[in-house]
């Protein structure tokens, strides 16, 4: 007789448990034993049996779990983690499975050693290689949310989501207790209905004292100079949009007699020398503003142009606020009026959240995620390397993105109700930003490069980016190299050639505009694909999503909408007219609350780099794990000193990898 020790491992979550019995049939290359059963499966526990076989069934291939009701115990849900199956000859086998298991049908789990599809050589293997894609078709199908923006998962609600991808007990709890109580923490409930105008900052500042950060405190006294504002294009929530202008665009006539540069150079000069830049809204122009609370908004489409000083602060020097030069549509300067001023920087504050929160946060990170998870799940099988390296990344991912859909964008949702791009104005951008979007524009260091921005000084969310994309690009193609030795092997995997057609057609409407690639001809292609994939999932939400509150808790520095139209003549403006253009008191305590919630760390967060789940078996993509993780932890170090010498808000944290989560998660 041969025996094989079985060890099955059950997942510590809630209610990840069995009280059914759970019957084990282990499949080899030279035959298969009999099924073998055992009960009582507890959290976080391990169960051990012996199954014996008359002569040896060779290198095992695969296991099949058979879950039946048990005495009077009826059927239940299970969560096992994986099994390890260690025979008399020696041999250890890992069978990774962390998912749950609902039904009483037999589940086929391959052992863990990752394996291409030319590599499947087994009939048993390809079997279930060939049943679990076309299952996973049948879970994972594309839906049109809005034509022009990309597909997403098709859902009734959260509960048809398969299992595996749903929100654990805890985070669900978490989320639902954290979305109902938001307007209570604040301590802004009674606001919640209020229509009115705010009739002056106190009042703003009074409700804005009930929950405050470092940063919203910094933003809140200083959120009136121009070197913070200035200083949120380089680090605030958006870094995307600025970049070095060497000319002007015809559409902003600004010229040496209108700006003030300090040490008295020359416009044209300061152009050459790499010290103008500009943040150009035009995808903003004529979007169909918002009405709330039955009042038209405002939503226009601001050119900022900005001089880095001698003294290395990015100062605004010129602002127009329409994209069309007219006599309506005066160029706004720091030496006019206060209010003028005021008033001019708070409409491209305006611009920049909707810019933001459309483009920049839920196209590029959180849509652009869903399309990369699903086209894994519905064609990479789990046995497959990209499978394996990528299936962290996408945790939690397609059920935060559903309910976005459902809270936030629907027609009765908070953004569609109180943002001034709320509505049929959000789809435009969508659209828009989609249509423009480019593959360069997702790799960092293509991206820096393209914009210009290499020697921009204090330019914190590229330094840690920049360092982070290259210890992401050095851990994957260590993975992907060890695993594709040549180019043709690359060529000739077609399911890792499905997932990139996939993603190109779904996500990027097979626009061949963007860039994005329709396969895959080289190894060094793949890794640099999937570390922007790893990247975007990660660090790039990280940067774009935390510090939400941070820079929006103080309304005035980012309001999510304008109610009077920017001024046509200068002169105009006061206290007055400025308090009458903020969002209504109702429209200003739910976006609070919901950038509260959104930058809001889950207490289940899993930091990047950090795999509870062991989808690898072998030991060289195990210590390339290893030295990810000690990669990350230098990391922290080097931003931490650099942060020491800084003062708030200069001290960038929002990089930090030990806060960086694995995916998009919330």
């Amino acid at each position: 007789m041969v025996d094989y020790e079985v060890s099955i491992f059950t997942g510590d979550l809630a209610f990840a448990c069995t009280l059914n019995l759970v019957s084990v049939k282990l499949v080899g290359t030279d035959g298969e034993s009999e099924h073998k059963g055992a009960s009582a499966f507890t959290c976080g526990g391990v169960s051990t049996f012996t199954v014996s076989c008359p002569a040896s069934i060779g290198k095992l291939v695969l296991i099949e779990l058979d879950k039946q009701p048990f005495l009077f115990f009826p059927q239940d849900d299970w969560f096992p983690a994986k099994v390890e199956v260690k025979s008399s000859e020696g041999d250890t086998y890992n069978f990774p499975i962390y998912r749950w298991i609902i039904d009483s049908e037999v589940h086929r789990f391959r052992e863990g050693t990752a394996l291409r599809v030319f590599e499947d050589k087994h009939h048993l293997g390809r079997y279930s290689r060939e049943l679990e894609l076309k299952q996973r078709g049948k879970d994972y199908c594309w839906d049109v949310y809005v034509e022009g923006i990309p597909h997403c998962i098709k859902a009734e609600d959260p509960c048809s989501l398969p299992c595996e991808i749903r929100f654990s007990f805890t985070k669900a709890m978490e989320f639902a207790f954290t979305a109902v109580t938001g307007l209570t923490e604040l301590q802004l409930k009674g606001l919640a209905d209020c229509k009115e105008n705010w009739t002056d900052i106190d009042a703003i500042n009074r409700v804005f004292c009930c929950k405050r950060t470092a940063i919203s405190d910094y933003v809140q006294k200083h959120w009136k100079e121009d070197a913070f504002f200035g200083y949120q294009f380089l680090n605030g929530v958006n870094p995307m949009l600025i970049r070095r202008c060497s000319a002007l665009p015809d559409n902003f006539p600004v010229t040496d007699g209108m700006v003030v540069l300090h040490g008295q150079c020359s416009l044209e000069d300061e152009m050459k020398k790499g010290n103008i830049f500009l943040c150009d809204y035009k995808r903003l122009d004529g979007v169909k503003a918002n009405t709330i609370n039955g009042k038209k908004q405002y939503l226009m489409a601001p050119l900022v142009l900005l001089h880095k000083t001698p003294d290395d602060e990015l100062m605004p020097i010129a602002i127009q606020l329409k994209q069309t030069p007219a006599e309506d549509n005066p160029i706004f300067f720091p030496t006019d009026s206060e209010y003028d001023w005021l008033t001019a920087k708070l409409f491209v504050r305006s611009a920049d959240f909707s810019e933001h929160q459309l483009n920049v946060h839920l196209l590029r990170t959180h849509l652009l995620a869903e399309v990369f998870a699903v086209s894994l799940l519905r064609n990479v099988p789990m046995v497959h390397p990209l499978y394996k390296l990528l299936i962290p990344h996408t945790r939690y991912t397609l059920q935060i993105n559903f309910l976005a859909r459902q809270l936030l964008i629907a027609e009765d949702g908070v953004f569609t109700q109180f943002a001034a791009s709320g509505g049929e104005g959000m789809i435009t951008i969508l659209k828009r930003s989609l249509s423009s979007l480019t593959y360069s524009s997702l790799c960092m260091p293509d991206d820096i490069a393209e914009r210009g921005l290499e020697g921009v000084p204090n330019f914190y969310y590229r330094d840690d980016g920049l360092k982070f994309w290259h210890i992401i690009h050095r851990f994957v193609q260590g993975v992907l190299s060890y695993y594709y030795k040549t180019d043709a092997e690359v060529q000739q995997d077609y399911e890792l050639q499905k997932w990139i057609r996939d993603i190109f057609e779904q996500g990027f409407l097979s626009n061949a505009d963007t860039g994005i690639p329709q396969s895959f001809t080289t190894v060094a292609e793949l890794v640099k694909f999937v570390t922007m994939v790893i990247f975007t999932s990660s660090a790039q939400h990280a940067a774009v999503n935390a510090g939400q509150f941070d820079y929006g808790g103080w309304m005035p520095n980012t309001p999510i909408s304008l109610q009077r139209p920017p001024p046509t003549t200068k002169g105009t403006t006061s206290e007055a007219t400025m308090l009458q253009t903020l969002p209504a008191v109702n429209t200003t305590v739910h976006g609070m609350a919901t950038m509260w919630l959104l930058s809001r760390q889950s207490s289940d967060f899993v930091q990047l780099g950090h795999y509870p789940e062991e989808h690898f078996s072998e030991k060289i993509p195990c210590k390339l794990i290893r030295d990810f993780q000690g990669e990350l932890k230098v990391l922290r170090v080097i931003i931490e000193n650099r942060n020491e010498s800084l003062e708030v808000p200069y001290k960038y944290t929002y990089l930090y990898p030990d806060v960086v989560e694995n995916s998009v998660a919330i």
